[in-house]
């Protein structure tokens, strides 16, 4: 069965808007796309002209970094339009659904229900220091529902945990022709485990999701990147508006993979494990805390005593945390992102200072 079994009937021969420059790339005097012939007096990067729907130098270094061919990945403005793409092109309004595990990130929920499609959630297990997926159960969920699309976050957010190569590749096997599994690895660089990658020429049936927004510190720039099998990619592209990556971000984002920039991410991530391991042993000895699960992300998931007092009182001395309360799962639990050094100190300065209070 081919992945395209699973794309909506009427996007399946869809070719998309035929923009100017997708016609036409080449040339030196540009009059087919009815842009200023004049750039702004400070415009030093010829923004008068739309950009390329695919920015080669941009795709060059991301097929690169991921080891995988031009056909096979898609640029996309963030994570967030490749979750879309994808509930879009498979998913047809008011009839299919996508599973989830909850508590997981919100986006995936947020794009099925604009596009009218039901949300199967099988929740995480929570034991006592972490939590995990229930493959059996997921897989029974989208089997029952014949859910198109089944999204699993690894590291997870906002609970941290990776998926074992070998829950995923059970996961695939058990739906291989039925639906397509997509691994969003926002976080995949600070995880111990291989990326779901390494199973991309086994199964069609796989689409992995990747951004720049994390451990390559380029948020503001809005680069992610759907990696999947051509066929799929074809369709992703079709629907996609004309210029999704502006002309700035993109050639700032391809600075990323030159061999000093990426050595210094690469320092950064070792700074973050570290300042991870010593903000879960520093938490864990605080009276207010109850559970610091196990991260394989640049986050703490920490469950308190009093969790909307502490919050509280963190942001009044103007440090913000995220409050988890829209997951009833972890309603008492708040997500920590990893800062630098001081931050960090700060934060577990402020947590003291509110146990002396509270404890007074």
């Amino acid at each position: 069965m081919s992945v395209l079994d699973l794309v909506r009937p009427d996007l399946r021969q869809f070719s998309g808007y035929l923009s100017a420059r997708k016609q036409n790339s080449g040339g030196a005097v540009w009059l087919n796309a009815n842009e200023s012939a004049h750039a702004q007096s400070f415009d030093t990067q010829e923004l008068n002209r739309y950009p390329e729907p695919q920015p080669k130098a941009l795709q060059s270094a991301l097929c690169g970094y991921y080891e995988v061919a031009a056909e096979q990945l898609l640029i996309t403005r963030g994570s967030d339009e490749a979750i879309d793409l994808l509930v879009r092109a498979l998913c047809t309004p008011g009839q299919d659904s996508i599973g989830i595990q909850s508590p997981t990130f919100g986006m995936y929920a947020v794009s099925a229900r604009l596009h009218a499609c039901e949300v199967i959630d099988s929740p995480l297990r929570e034991y006592p220091d972490r939590f995990d997926w229930d493959i059996d159960a997921m897989v029974a969920a989208v089997v029952a529902n014949a859910s198109k699309l089944l999204f699993l976050c690894s590291p997870a957010n906002p609970t941290g945990q990776s998926l074992a190569p070998e829950q995923l590749q059970a996961l695939l096997t058990a739906l291989d022709g039925r639906c397509l599994v997509v691994v969003d690895e926002a976080y995949g660089e600070y995880s111990r485990n291989l990326s779901a990658l390494s199973l991309l020429p086994r199964f069609g049936n796989l689409a992995v999701l990747k951004t720049l927004s994390k451990a390559h510190a380029l948020a503001g720039a809005r680069i992610g990147s759907v990696i999947a099998s051509p066929e799929l990619i074809a369709v992703l592209k079709a629907c996609q508006a004309p210029y999704p990556i502006s002309k700035p971000s993109s050639e700032l984002a391809a600075k990323a993979f030159a061999p000093d920039n990426l050595a210094r991410s690469y320092d950064n991530i070792r700074t973050c494990l570290g300042e991870r391991a010593r903000m879960q042993d520093a938490l864990k000895q605080l009276p207010v805390v109850r559970t610091v699960f196990d991260s394989d992300a640049n986050f703490l998931l920490v469950r308190f005593t009093d969790t909307d007092a502490i919050a509280g009182y963190l942001l009044d001395r103007g440090i913000v945390v995220r409050v988890m309360r829209q997951y009833p799962a972890i309603a008492d639990c708040l997500r920590i992102s990893i800062g630098t050094e001081a931050e960090n100190t700060q934060l577990l300065q402020a947590l003291n200072a509110f146990c002396r209070a509270s404890h007074a």
